[in-house]
């Protein structure tokens, strides 16, 4: 580490200085306050050794103007005249740790060490999170992504209940994340249940937890998903798919804001925000007897909804570019990229599986295709197309609605169609003998220029 010892003791800095080299770190010194605020407005430190008692400027105030030159910085105060006071009023303005002269070199070398493995851990953590933040990062910049954005930043920094709209593989876990990062909860957990994974025997135990000898196994007091999420947001994924009976039990908690674990008698309070998500239409669940109105009511506070990947086909460039590169940090492999013709082939696509099958398919060409430059004629193998798809035609999808389809079909004459003609709009509404004023209509009805 690059370390800063200040100490009007000339044999103290030149000791500690001595002692801190030899175990490999950088090392500069100075005799007074002055000189250390000084050197932290001139270069950055990891750590510093700041004597209290110093001529000039004391440790005390040294230390809060080198806190607001660099708040990242570690400081260690050292004094031959410490009492307990003088180490709170040290620690509350922002020292990381407090030391009597005669300074031990043992102590000195693990207090340092220590420190460093902290330092490396913060470093880890903060990397995973960025990979975290990526991996779960909203791509596009489409007039519906634009407009989910907005949706999500007045929803965010309030409190009230958010029921996520979407088809399989839209993102909606992606909004729920990017609603937490964007509240007042977001230094809180961010905790999911997916409730079409569990059954409804163990989905309660999940939520709420249990006492020791609830059951034959409960060897222990469990913390359920809701106490772990306490202060922060808890996602409840596929909540269509949650059973009536624990339909019953989840909106007596929402009613009552408390819950019993499973086998306990005390109710337990709490403070989390509750987004749920769906692949389903409720109502039409609701009509079918098949999820409860008054729970609707509850969770239906602020909706929002996913568009489908086909409705945002102009964000492919940016969305496959996103994932190419995700993949490559992730597999430690050479950036890649995608041609025109290649991006083109993805968007000729229906994806009935939307933004979860398209990284699922960039991440089998990042790996399987050798190439740096991925063209056409590896995708279109890929995803599976036929004849007409090779022209840029989309897939036929059965399980869609047609009228997607169709729009997915004009779209793609339109792509097709400024390609041959080099952009020429004139050309493209001669051919396709309609007029430049419903052309031009077109064109910004599917985001294409």
């Amino acid at each position: 580490m690059h370390i800063l010892v200040a100490d009007d003791d000339q044999n103290i800095c030149e000791s500690l200085s001595w002692l801190l080299k030899s175990e490999g770190h950088s090392v500069r010194v100075c005799g007074s306050g002055e000189e250390a605020v000084a050197l932290c407005r001139q270069e950055p430190f990891e750590l510093v050794f700041l004597d209290v008692m110093m001529p000039g400027m004391g440790g005390l105030a040294a230390l809060s103007q080198i806190m607001s030159e660099q708040p990242q910085v570690k400081v260690v105060m050292i004094s031959g005249q410490a009492d307990l006071s003088m180490a709170v009023q040290a620690t509350r303005a922002g020292a990381y740790d407090f030391l009597e002269k005669p300074l031990h070199p043992e102590k000195v070398i693990l207090e340092v060490a220590h420190l460093r493995k902290e330092m490396q851990i913060h470093t880890q953590v903060n990397t995973l999170r960025k990979l975290v933040d990526q991996e779960y990062q909203l791509v596009g910049k489409s007039p519906v992504m634009q407009m989910l954005r907005r949706t999500i930043e007045k929803a965010a920094p309030s409190e009230g209940r958010i029921l996520v709209f979407g088809e399989n593989g839209t993102g909606k876990e992606m909004v729920a994340r990017e609603i937490h990062r964007a509240s007042l909860r977001a230094d809180k957990p961010f905790v999911q249940l997916n409730c079409a994974a569990l059954p409804k025997e163990l989905i309660e135990s999940e939520l709420f937890g249990y006492e020791k000898g609830a059951f034959t196994g409960a060897t222990q007091r469990k913390p359920g998903l809701i106490e772990q999420a306490d202060g922060g947001t808890l996602l409840l994924d596929e909540v269509g798919d949650m059973a009536l009976e624990t339909q019953a039990k989840l909106l007596r908690v929402l009613q009552e804001n408390e819950y019993y674990r499973v086998g306990g008698t005390a109710p337990q309070r709490f403070d989390v925000r509750i987004i749920a998500a769906t692949n389903k239409d409720l109502q039409a669940e609701i009509d079918l007897g098949r999820f409860r109105q008054d729970l609707y009511f509850r969770l239906h506070v602020i909706p929002i909804t996913v568009p489908p990947l086909r409705a945002h086909l102009e964000d492919m460039p940016e969305l496959a570019g996103h994932f190419v590169a995700l993949v490559c940090q992730r597999n430690g492999k050479k950036m890649k990229t995608l041609t025109p013709q290649a991006l083109a082939a993805l968007q000729s696509y229906s994806w009935p599986g939307n933004v979860r099958e398209l990284r699922n398919i960039i991440e089998r060409l990042v790996i399987m295709v050798e190439k740096e430059v991925m063209d056409a004629e590896e995708v279109r193998p890929v995803i599976g197309v036929g004849t007409a798809e090779v022209e840029g035609m989309p897939a036929i999808a059965f399980d869609q609605p047609l009228r997607d389809q169709l729009q997915a079909y004009e779209r793609s004459i339109l792509l097709r169609g400024l390609q041959q003609f080099n952009g020429n709009i004139s050309r493209l509404a001669a051919a396709l003998q309609t007029d430049r004023a419903n052309l031009h209509r077109k064109l910004r009805q599917y985001g294409i220029s």
